[in-house]
């Protein structure tokens, strides 16, 4: 049976005006605003700037943007989607029933180094649309303008995006467009630029430069928002994804030539100072440029954001991060906010700013953890590929290519570690070691669950249900279950039912959620253990689905009465007379790790460090929409046992 159904919009299964522009405005605000920097780093590492230096940079930048953004992300992994959806969590998803073990840890690594991006991308866009503001006004103080915008932004995210995103796509367009436009017209200063497209240029300069490592780790800063792109393949559909960047790669090149025939023409001993993004703008355009790169900022962080609320919202039903409270402040579909990662996100930009201070410095911190996230997409890639029967040699080569390439630019970025490549890694540790221990911490704990066969327990629980001398407990009692069927249950559930104050109810439901692999899915099955008695409910809900749990279950008990399948007036008279419906009264269980526990240390390390865990995370009740006023939590001991024990006995066996 099927609660209901989530579909992708039809603008977003074809290629339309309207899906275009919502592409541009949500996709491509990160590798977008990249110009900002870019060649401002570039420069920045160049011992001495000629002409083959820039033609040879920016060879690596178009060719880096083809073979990086265009073939491996664009043409390729926007196949690789699970049911529409992309990103490296919804890949590891497709490929976590294979028989291979340590691919968790690559899914997870991914989605770590990219939420350390998430982090550092606002504060890297903004300083350095701000900084423009030097070219009028050198005295103007960055930061606190910095901080006082990246708070709004954040503070932004709580009522969504829904009355704003509209508006993103407009803008992003006459952003495109105004990148191009000024690189076209700076392109006639220099007009033998073009021969960038060669890529002789870029092999010649790395080899021929002993400093290719930074060239390489400010050439890669131009590709960063290429992972961003995958992730959002859910909102705007492949098609729209690939017809529109075809434009965005054009206006971005544009841009890129343009700043390389202004360095050119313009080579003075202060270049390393000078950002060429604003110095290719006329002179009284300036303040214009500024306002249009701090709004492509911010919508290129609000990008980043949701992105990071989707990977944590699916690090949570894939069993990689304790549950927290999810909020969705719109109707809009993938909208969702989560308050914790909002606020932990705003610590780590401020102190991003704070101690990096301005965007030269960041860009040291910037482009490592996300070099990790590529090597681990095209990891998962290649099994995908494998999957779906390529070749082994074709799925070799591919992984030899991508590897090898982003491998290099892994080697360039590490060059970068002391000079901020650290923040960012110790992000990604972070966030990777929690996802890594809650994951295998909770494994262990459900594999010493105790389960009692269902046929066992029946008559007891029916007999409970009939002895008047047994206080009524409610005329509905909910657990949640982790038993995967209806055949088992676990003895706890038992135990609170019959030992833990005798619970006497007309009818008792036991729900058992399944965190499946695909996005959508909302479904749910029932199994009518004792008619009228037991019922044992499968919701089955996709990554990105709402736990709305009482509300499902009201859905469900419907249909329950509709069959004829459940009779749910209350049983004490005076209601009963009336019709009035009997009461619900759900149970959670807390199983706590017990000190009597016998087994190794490691286990006992993973539990406790489970129980530390769980703080940052919302108990059930919170986190799966259930009304508080109904909900009775229980705390039970979760005793392991891996080893033999010593057993005490009687010294009467002695004598």
């Amino acid at each position: 049976m099927r609660i209901s159904h989530s579909s992708h919009q039809s603008d977003l299964k074809r290629v339309s005006l309207a899906g275009l522009l919502i592409t541009i405005g949500i996709v491509f605000g990160d590798i977008g605003t990249s110009p900002l920097y870019v060649m401002k780093a570039i420069v920045g590492v160049a011992s001495h700037v000629t002409e083959d230096y820039i033609a040879g940079a920016i060879s690596c930048v178009i060719w880096t943007l083809t073979l990086q953004t265009t073939v491996k992300y664009v043409l390729l992994a926007l196949r690789a989607d699970n049911h529409g959806e992309g990103g490296v969590l919804a890949l590891f998803a497709l490929l976590r029933r294979l028989p291979v073990r340590w691919l968790y840890i690559i899914g997870a690594i991914g989605a770590a180094a990219l939420i350390a991006d998430g982090v550092i991308t606002p504060a890297i866009t903004v300083t350095s649309a701000i900084e423009g503001l030097h070219i009028i006004m050198p005295e103007v103080p960055v930061i606190p303008i910095v901080v006082v915008i990246i708070i709004l932004i954040f503070i932004m995210q709580q009522a969504g995006t829904g009355k704003i995103g509209s508006f993103f796509g407009p803008f992003m367009l006459l952003w495109f467009l105004m990148l191009g436009t000024l690189g076209a017209i700076n392109l006639m200063a220099y007009p033998a630029i073009l021969k960038a497209f060669n890529p002789w240029y870029a092999v010649k300069l790395l080899i021929a430069s002993p400093e290719w490592f930074l060239i390489l780790g400010a050439v890669f800063l131009c590709t960063t928002g290429a992972e961003a792109l995958y992730s959002d393949l859910g909102h705007c559909g492949r098609k729209n994804i690939i017809v529109s960047w075809a434009f965005v790669k054009i206006m971005l090149i544009l841009n890129y030539l343009g700043q390389g025939a202004w360095l050119i023409s313009h080579n003075t001993v202060e270049m390393a100072t000078v950002n060429p993004f604003y110095a290719i703008m006329p002179a009284g355009f300036t303040i214009v440029g500024v306002i249009m790169s701090t709004g492509a900022a911010i919508i290129a962080s609000q990008a980043l954001l949701s992105g990071s609320f989707t990977i944590f919202s699916e690090a949570i039903n894939l069993g990689f991060w304790p549950r927290l409270k999810i909020k969705y402040p719109s109707l809009e579909k993938g909208q969702l906010y989560i308050p914790a990662v909002n606020w932990s996100l705003l610590i780590g930009c401020l102190m991003t700013v704070f101690i990096f201070r301005d965007s030269g410095h960041m860009e040291a911190a910037y482009g490592l953890a996300i070099t990790v996230t590529m090597l681990m997409t095209t990891v998962l890639l290649t099994f995908w590929l494998r999957m779906r029967g390529v070749n082994r040699l074709l799925c070799g080569v591919f992984a030899a290519f991508f590897v090898t390439l982003e491998g290099i630019f892994l080697v360039a970025n590490l060059f970068k570690f002391t000079h901020g490549g650290w923040f960012s890694l110790l992000i990604a540790s972070l966030v990777v070691g929690i996802m890594i221990v809650w994951r295998n911490s909770t494994r262990v704990r459900a594999k010493f669950i105790e389960y009692r066969h269902m046929d066992d327990c029946v008559e007891l629980i029916s007999d409970i249900k009939t002895d008047k001398e047994i206080p009524k407990y409610a005329s509905n009692l909910v657990y949640l279950s982790g038993s995967p069927d209806k055949s088992v249950i676990e003895s706890k559930l038992i135990y609170s039912i019959v030992n833990k104050q005798p619970k006497r109810a007309d009818h008792y439901w036991f729900i058992h959620i399944d965190n499946v692999d695909t996005p959508d899915t909302l479904e749910y099955s029932v199994d009518i253990v004792a008619p009228q008695t037991i019922y044992f409910i499968t919701m089955r809900l996709g990554f990105r689905i709402e736990p709305k749990i009482s509300v499902y279950l009201r859905h469900i008990v419907e249909d329950l009465v509709a069959d004829g399948n459940l009779d749910l007036v209350s049983s004490y008279p005076s209601l009963r007379k009336r019709g009035i419906p009997g009461d619900f009264r759900f149970i959670i269980l807390h199983r706590l790790f017990s000190p009597s526990s016998n087994c190794k240390r490691g286990a006992s390390i993973l539990m406790r460090l489970h129980e530390v865990l769980r703080g940052i995370g919302v108990s059930y009740r919170t986190s799966y929409g259930l009304d508080t006023s109904i909900v009775t939590a229980e705390t039970v001991p979760l005793i392991i046992n891996t080893s033999s024990s010593r057993r005490i006995v009687s010294d009467q066996l002695s004598k």
